[in-house]
């Protein structure tokens, strides 16, 4: 048996530091894209496999998930929803807003009083911003349905633009 590389500042054996390198910017595509991982690390698609749910599991990476481009798939309208929510209920309130099937991020931010008085957003897209200004409505009906009197104040800031959108990123 052949021991295991020590780790680098990173906390990364370098296997893991190889195999995030390789994936950082996307799974290759392919039919078997952890075979071709593998074939660029140096070890078998099984290691890749359980390297990554490894990493996962410790949290050293969050997820695994594709990352679509809204704009090349016809979701122009791209809103961030804002809401104003009693803290005492913000926690049940985000799981049940990201769970609705058209809302892509969820999650809760501090308020900055006098001026910003929202601390829960929202990502919704549509084809339109009239369509997605009818998602964030049903978001509104369903909070007073379902959380009567917690929501003090909502908004919706459209994307102007499209940014690059990365995560962290380490060196090779």
């Amino acid at each position: 048996m052949m021991a295991s590389p020590a780790p680098d500042h990173s906390g990364l054996d370098e296997l893991d530091r190889r195999i995030v390198l390789a994936t950082q910017d996307g799974l290759p595509v392919a039919s078997r894209p952890y075979a071709a991982v593998a074939a660029q690390v140096g070890c078998t698609e099984e290691a890749v496999r359980e390297r990554l749910a490894q990493m996962l599991e410790s949290g050293r990476i969050r997820r695994i998930g594709a990352v679509p481009n809204h704009y090349a798939i016809g979701y122009t309208a791209n809103g961030m929803s804002v809401w104003n929510i009693d803290d005492a209920v913000i926690d049940a309130v985000g799981e049940r807003v990201g769970a609705l099937h058209f809302v892509t991020h969820c999650y809760r931010r501090p308020r900055h009083l006098p001026d910003w008085p929202y601390n829960l957003f929202a990502m919704v897209h549509a084809a339109s911003r009239e369509a997605a200004l009818a998602r964030v409505d049903e978001i509104a009906m369903l909070l007073e349905r379902e959380f009567r009197g917690a929501c003090k104040g909502r908004d919706v800031l459209f994307s102007a633009g499209i940014l690059k959108k990365t995560g962290l990123r380490i060196a090779g």
